[in-house]
């Protein structure tokens, strides 16, 4: 037997610790059970479901046809401030670029601008005989050829064949109107990657990538209104899956369309959440949760008017959830003395405009614009081959001269917004302006903070190794943290945020145990959704191009909160508590990566609490993102509207007099 003294033992064990601490292992702090990478969902539905019953309690306070009303006008309105200011109307320059007949219908291909140089494709497909005809407007679901999808053409040859004229567009990302070209013209990433691309941006511009496409489906509307071959008095919406979404929006909005039918997308929000999950940009409204817009409310809004609900049992836009809706709908009507104006069709199918539900539709557009109620069945006959029914030269809007971009709209818009914010900045009061951050990035004051629960989970066994602690800031909220003391009293403190988690630089010989060795107490934490509580990943693609933790980054936003001022917040408990710890002395900060921007707002709102800040590869400005909507990794610290106050830019000037250093700062480019 081999006996060890004690000195051995010592050395054995801080040797030990470093060799743990240089493989990044044991280091975690968290329980888990349940999985810490699920803290966010849950405590972001947590509140969800809290929003979402007193907005039950509300609605069941609707009972008398003035009240209805004035709850339609707010939702509305409320609605369309959320989108950001829609542009005015200017001329579509529709022409016709081609036609021709098929089985039971003729067909014309048509261009026209919604706004000047932003052009729509689009197929109108025309009954046999003379009009005027009831219209139909057809925006496409997520499908890459757009109006070529073979169910969304014969949806709308179905309703050609029987008496209703059908116009589709394609919608921005999808078809002939792609937003992001490689070099050789062809189409890049996917219709729902490009809505997410392009909704970062819109985000941070405090608009959002629906607006885009419910302004293109109202010039669509404009366009369809305007032909002496179509009956203005009688119009109606439909439209399947993204296409489902849009229809959705424009019916609550647009009090032209009289007849909807949207189609494997309203569910609920209480069962979306719990199941599937937000979608992409487009289909999250800032602050909808907390005001009270439920999917039910898309109906409600333009009650009574006639609106079918097309749903799939076996749709991940959750059956259980489209009933609820259905009911909660089905209420309002009656009490306005209309429970026949609103149904529900349910194919046995999965997601997809399926014959079931297109021959649903198909008779519901014909009862009440028609006025004829009778089967309605669905024939075999062919479909365009997807070559005929380009309306653009080279297949792409973008290729034609002098097109713009979504891209170039938003980088026109913040250019704007650049103009009035340096006013903002000129004549602002520092106080005012500080104020106007905290309001927008959704940052409460320090002293409104609570403090936070400390868990000491493990004490330093031997020199070199951290304590390992919990920092609870709110109910549901555990951010793990590693505690590493010199041998000698501190010369300070320093927190260390890294956005790849707390380990990333805890190894031996690396930037921590440096400032460990050079006399300081650091605290290397992870605030929400980074490190030990990072998301689980469920896209790959989308894990890299945006983060692992989009899906809670639009729970948040449903909510109207800021996912970065929840950071901020964490920054500044976590700050805050380990000042106290060590003498109320200001603490060294450093962030790494994302969790950059946190880190810069928590020293410009609370300069005091901060003896300095250090940032490294952290993005320069917001103004960037709008300009490179393809960086990657940018959607966590995006902040609703923050470029119509303020730019990271403008938070350096204000952290004065803290010292500040920024290292190799990211280029998006």
């Amino acid at each position: 037997m081999v006996k060890i003294g004690k000195e051995g033992r010592i050395r054995m064990c801080v040797v030990g610790a470093f060799l743990m601490i240089a493989a990044g292992a044991g280091l975690d702090v968290l329980p888990q059970d349940p999985p810490p990478g699920l803290m966010m969902r849950s405590y972001l539905n947590g509140l969800a479901a809290a929003a979402l019953a007193e907005r039950a309690k509300a609605r069941d306070m609707l009972n008398d046809p003035l009240a209805i009303e004035s709850y339609q006008e707010s939702l509305k309105a409320y609605f369309l401030e959320q989108l950001g200011p829609l542009p005015e109307r200017t001329p579509l320059n529709a022409h016709v670029v081609g036609q021709g007949e098929g089985d039971g219908y003729r067909y014309e291909k048509i261009l026209f601008e919604s706004r000047p140089h932003f052009h729509v494709t689009a197929i109108l497909f025309l009954p046999k005989g003379e009009g005027p005809f009831p219209g139909v407007l057809v925006p496409c679901g997520h499908s890459a050829n757009g109006k070529a999808y073979e169910s969304y053409q014969r949806a709308c040859i179905l309703l050609a064949r029987n008496g209703l004229a059908a116009l589709i567009y394609d919608p921005i990302g999808q078809g002939e109107r792609f937003q992001f070209l490689a070099k050789d013209g062809k189409t890049s990433p996917g219709s729902t990657t490009e809505h997410m691309l392009t909704g970062v941006g819109c985000i941070l511009l405090g608009t959002n990538t629906a607006a885009y496409r419910i302004w293109d489906g109202m010039r669509a509307l404009d366009y369809l209104t305007s032909r002496p071959d179509i009956d203005p008095a009688r119009i109606g919406c439909t439209g399947n899956s993204g296409g489902g979404t849009l229809t959705s929006y424009l019916m609550a909005l647009d009090p032209r369309i009289v007849c909807a039918a949207p189609g494997c997308y309203l569910t609920s929000f209480s069962r979306l959440l719990e199941k599937a999950g937000p979608q992409d940009a487009e289909q999250n409204i800032f602050g909808q949760i907390a005001r009270g817009m439920d999917h039910a409310d898309y109906i409600m809004m333009r009650a009574p008017k006639p609106t079918l609900m097309l749903t799939a049992t076996e749709d991940f836009f959750d059956i259980r959830g489209a009933w609820d809706s259905y009911r909660d709908a089905k209420r309002l009507y009656a009490k306005l003395g209309f429970p026949e104006r609103v149904d529900l069709a349910e194919a046995n199918e999965k997601h997809g405009f399926t014959k079931p539900l297109r021959t649903a539709m198909v008779r519901w557009m014909r009862r009440w614009l028609l006025g004829v109620d009778d089967a309605v069945t669905e024939p075999d006959f062919s479909i365009l081959p997807e070559e005929a029914m380009g309306c653009t030269p080279k297949g792409q809007v973008l290729l034609l001269d002098g097109e713009r971009s979504v891209t170039d709209l938003n980088v026109e818009r913040d250019r704007q917004l650049a103009k009035e914010r340096k006013s903002l900045w000129k004549t602002g009061g520092k106080a005012d302006l500080i104020e106007k951050i905290r309001l927008t990035a959704g940052i409460r004051l320090l002293a409104e903070l609570p403090e936070p629960q400390i868990e000491m989970v493990a004490q330093a066994a031997s020199p070199g190794e951290p304590q390992k602690i919990i920092v609870h800031p709110e109910p549901g909220i555990s951010l793990p943290a590693l505690l590493f003391s010199p041998e000698s009293p501190a010369k300070g403190a320093y927190l260390y945020l890294h956005g790849e988690g707390k380990q990333a630089d805890a190894v031996a010989g690396g930037p921590i145990m440096r400032l460990v060795r050079a006399g300081y107490t650091v605290m290397a934490a992870d605030v929400r959704g980074v490190g030990e509580t990072l998301s689980p990943v469920d896209n790959q693609d989308w894990a890299v191009r945006f983060a692992t933790g989009w899906q809670d980054f639009f729970r948040a936003y449903l909510l109207g909160k800021s996912y970065l001022g929840m950071r901020t917040e964490d920054v500044l408990v976590c700050a805050r508590h380990l000042a106290n710890t060590n003498g109320r002395n200001p603490v060294h900060l450093v962030a790494i990566g994302e969790t950059g921007p946190a880190a810069l707002h928590a020293a410009a709102m609370e300069p005091a609490l901060f003896a300095s800040l250090r940032l490294e590869r952290s993005i320069r400005s917001w103004s960037d993102v709008v300009r490179h909507p393809e960086a990657k990794g940018q959607i966590m610290n995006a902040v609703h509207g923050a470029l119509r106050v303020y730019d990271l830019p403008d938070l350096m000037r204000l952290i004065d007099p803290v010292p500040l250093r920024v290292v190799d700062p990211l280029d998006l480019s």
